[in-house]
């Protein structure tokens, strides 16, 4: 039986092929929590400069969350841990509620 993802993605593919593409590659979600906090703490350790945008960016002021690049995460899970508002989930443990949020990090990469 696949895991909930793969179920989700292959059900909802021809509706949304993007949001599918997002969510089969995507190992971590940013969610509602992150919304007026952004805290930078999940920046910091990422080994692979992932979650955008840092406060030294321009578009920093801009956004009211933060987001992590499918393309570059390697699903370390660091960033998990260090999230002081529990914001960001491993895509399988995403609670249902915050589901939108694959497209609206999915949408914030394809600009």
């Amino acid at each position: 039986m696949p895991a909930f993802g793969a179920f989700w993605v292959e059900c909802f593919r021809p509706f949304f092929p993007a949001v599918c593409y997002y969510f089969s590659t995507m190992p971590h979600i940013i969610a509602e929590p992150c919304i007026g906090t952004k805290d930078a703490s999940c920046v910091e350790v990422c080994p692979v400069d992932c979650i955008h945008p840092t406060k030294k960016g321009e578009k920093w002021e801009a956004v009211e969350q933060l987001f992590i690049d499918p393309e570059t995460c390697i699903d370390c899970g660091l960033c998990v841990d260090e999230c002081p508002v529990q914001a960001i989930f491993p895509k399988d443990d995403l609670p249902a509620e915050w589901h939108k949020y694959v497209e609206i990090n999915a949408k914030w990469f394809k600009k």
